[in-house]
């Protein structure tokens, strides 16, 4: 797939509002509620609950920061461009490495998440290389063209909000309010504990940001896409936890890999557990596609601010896509496999997602008076509660994650001089 011609400078306004919304509910559901929930579950119990309320009320701070940072500044690369611009080069720099650091790792384990779920349905096929095809498929759809990955994760948004309202509907008649007694064993750490964690299934809700220059009247759409889709995957992520742990109780979940699926299992339908299975590689599948076309729009937008080699800046003459980005980052993703572990990448992402959303929050701190939506509260309030989860990550989270801020500051240090 060669480019030939005459380079084009720009990408292509072809991103509505149901599109912009869809790419964030895309990126928001996905592993966070199909296999992160069992984790947080094993620590904040039937109080799961109110740990994803908690970490739903922090990213409405850190949304509005990013929402009318995306209102000031439509430029590609979201928080990489408005730190860049607000901060210093440096802070837009790691904030961009940063992101890209969380999210090679995060895409490869959705990856294996959806070759897992794949691989129970037909044990036959290895699961490594059911994720490197999956891999490869979404690459090449990133390749083609983004109408085609809009249009494409549209759909797939679709099928898997229908799949949970099932997972809710059909639960409903198995439920057992004594699964929520005692609400929180291990008390408010626990809660908070587990809020930390979640944290992991919203960080998706500023994905549209990062290709801005790909929204059509961002000015309006940007602000109004991220709390559409916020909104609306809290509200999925209430019912389904609800439901999830009237089913089975917080025990069954901590320990299982699959906790929507052992959940439904409880009704005694295998066809419901197959209809879940299939939701889960839907909504693995999605993320992925997102976290595909955000890494390379953010690999771009380094490489057009010249942080990252030019080569990464060109784009595609028929397909308009930023191609070379695209290939190197599904690369990067397709290595990182052999090196995914679930419970690992969730407390490193997490702590590196909550790294870049401190930066959001200081930039819109930054921002000119007159171009300010909120109050300086609003991103202050954001800021401070992205310090508080950090602490209740755990010790190994902060190692991985520092050591991947140091190799990025290093980088930057000999790439200026």
């Amino acid at each position: 797939m060669a480019d030939t011609g005459t380079q084009p400078s720009a990408l292509k306004r072809e991103i509505g509002l149901f599109g912009a919304t869809a790419l964030g509910i895309g990126a928001i559901i996905g592993s966070g509620i199909f296999i992160v929930t069992g984790i947080v579950a094993g620590v904040s119990g039937p109080a799961l609950f109110i740990s994803i309320l908690i970490a739903g009320v922090i990213a409405v701070f850190s949304a509005m920061s990013v929402a009318e940072l995306g209102a000031y500044l439509p430029e590609e690369g979201g928080t990489y461009a408005y730190a860049r611009n607000l901060i210093s080069p440096f802070a837009g720099f790691i904030a961009g490495w940063i992101w890209i650091f969380s999210n090679i790792f995060v895409g490869a384990a959705v990856a294996l998440g959806f070759a897992h779920y794949f691989a129970a349905i037909f044990p036959a096929v290895p699961v490594k290389i059911i994720a490197v095809v999956l891999c490869l498929v979404f690459i090449a759809i990133n390749y083609v063209g983004l109408r085609e990955s809009v249009l494409f994760n549209n759909l797939l948004v679709t099928a898997k909000v229908l799949i949970l309202l099932f997972f809710v509907a059909f639960g409903l008649g198995f439920f057992s309010p004594g699964n929520f007694t005692p609400l929180a064993p291990e008390g408010s750490i626990g809660v908070l504990s587990g809020a930390a964690l979640i944290f992991f299934a919203y960080t998706g809700f500023a994905r549209v940001t990062l290709m801005a220059e790909e929204v059509k009247d961002p000015e309006r759409n940007i602000p109004r896409s991220i709390y559409l889709a916020l909104g609306i995957s809290t509200g999925i992520y209430l019912l389904v936890s609800v439901v999830a742990i009237g089913l089975a109780g917080a025990p069954a979940l901590a320990g299982s890999g699959s906790p929507l699926a052992d959940a439904m299992g409880m009704t005694g339908s295998p066809g419901a557990v197959l209809v879940i299975a299939l939701g889960a590689m839907i909504a693995t599948a999605s993320v992925l596609l997102t976290t595909i076309l955000g890494i390379s729009r953010i690999v771009f937008s380094m490489a057009r601010g010249r942080d990252l080699p030019l080569l990464f800046g060109r784009v595609h003459s028929r397909f308009h896509t930023p191609h070379y980005a695209i290939a190197i980052t599904g690369a990067c993703m397709i290595a990182a496999l052999l090196l995914a572990d679930l419970t690992l990448v969730v407390s490193v992402s997490t702590f590196a997602m909550l790294v870049f959303y401190l930066i959001a929050n200081i930039a819109a701190l930054r921002l000119p008076r007159e171009h300010r939506r909120y109050p300086s509260w609003v991103p202050a309030i954001g800021a401070l509660s992205c310090i508080g989860l950090i602490a209740f990550l755990s010790p190994g989270s902060w190692i991985i994650g520092c050591i991947g801020l140091l190799i990025g500051g290093t980088w930057y240090y000999f790439r200026s001089h």
